[in-house]
């Protein structure tokens, strides 16, 4: 006898009913929000839970337009990625996700508009940003729904709209490409934690293994508040004594390395992010290496952006320390002249000194944000 057949449609409809409407993890409590179009591929059915008896800026989403077959779950980890992104900051931000990665982010400058901004996370990596998902942090404005309208964009996600830009969003004659585009209301978005002390009252992790065990752990936090919490780099080794990075950020490029940093935080590990001007210019994201992460940014800019702005001036976060100095040289001779990283390394002594020499400002952070997502 040959094998059953089973499409997707049928697939899907023989399993979602093993989804109960509530389970228990960790003492906890989840309901079920809603049965989902797929998991993370189309043959894989998936549902969506939040926790009960909180306020969920996710779980509590409002669908304003909601697109063909609704919701997937690649569609709520990239809008839960890019929400985690723009948490961050109090002037504009947006982050467009793709494979629960950023293809692009950017905090405003003086004088932008909501659109300006987006344009600017968007146009990080255009090709990449095609059906991607967006978060922003403010209300979305006519003016940014047009602009997100004229490309494929699979989901917006922000805390408010005005009513003309939920009108454009609804165009499907006008807007032809984005008819099935998903419009969704988050909840306030300063209720997720974002700084080493925040409360993480039921915020705990859970990562599934292949077996089905589960490991529970708090969430990934940082303990860089503000620009005034940057420190210089400094270590001490028998061989150098005590060394201290010798050069300092402009105030433009201390900006960019905080708004890097909290970028990086949902970059998949390795992570590398370089900023210029409240723009990632590139991200390198996934390298087995930390030089090889630094080398596939630099790469992806030249290979995608010839001719246009050059690394000169640009900042760069890592999201783990440097174990020997080539990563900080590759970094220079692309023309990035700022960075952060956490301390850790045996060699973090001989990194400053050979950052001095190549006048690179290097700033430590307080902690290690690797994320293994």
């Amino acid at each position: 006898m040959g094998k059953e057949k089973v499409g997707r449609a049928s697939y899907l409809t023989k399993n979602l009913g093993n989804y109960p409407e509530k389970f228990v993890v960790n003492g906890r409590v989840y309901l079920k929000v809603e049965d989902l179009r797929y998991g993370t591929n189309p043959h894989q059915p998936a549902a969506f839970y939040k926790p009960e008896g909180i306020s969920c800026p996710i779980g509590d989403m409002k669908v304003l337009k909601t697109g063909k077959s609704g919701l997937s779950q690649t569609n709520l980890e990239d809008i839960s990625y890019a929400l985690n992104i723009v948490k961050f900051f109090k002037q504009p931000a947006c982050a467009v996700m793709k494979h629960v990665n950023p293809s692009g982010a950017a905090v405003g400058r003086k004088g932008e508009a909501l659109r300006d901004v987006y344009i600017k996370a968007r146009d990080c990596d255009s090709r990449a940003a095609f059906g991607s998902a967006i978060a922003f942090n403010k209300k979305v404005d006519a003016a940014t729904a047009a602009e997100i309208m004229s490309s494929f964009v699979e989901c917006v996600a922000a805390p408010d709209y005005d009513s003309d830009a939920v009108n454009i969003f609804n165009d499907g004659e006008k807007y032809k490409l984005n008819k099935h585009i998903r419009i969704l209301q988050c909840g306030d978005i300063s209720a997720l934690p974002a700084y080493a002390g925040d409360n993480t009252e039921l915020k705990q992790t859970i990562k599934v293994l292949a077996d089905g065990s589960i490991v529970i752990a708090e969430p990934l936090l940082t303990g860089l508040r503000s620009v005034s919490d940057l420190k210089q780099a400094e270590a001490e080794s028998q061989a150098l004594g005590k060394v201290k990075s010798l050069f300092s950020a402009t105030e433009s490029q201390i900006e960019d390395l905080l708004a890097a940093w909290y970028v990086n935080i949902s970059v998949r590990s390795n992570g590398i992010v370089i900023m210029k001007n409240g723009q990632t210019l590139s991200v390198g994201t996934g390298e087995q290496d930390r030089v090889g992460a630094i080398e596939q940014a630099i790469a992806k800019y030249r290979q995608k952006y010839s001719g246009k702005e050059t690394l000169d001036g640009a900042v760069m976060a890592s999201d783990g320390f440097f174990p020997f100095s080539d990563g900080v040289e590759v970094a220079a001779t692309a023309g990035i002249n700022a960075i952060i990283s956490p301390p850790g390394s045996i060699k973090d002594a001989e990194v400053i000194k050979r950052a001095n020499e190549l006048k690179v400002a290097i700033y430590h952070a307080p902690e290690r944000i690797f994320s293994h997502h």
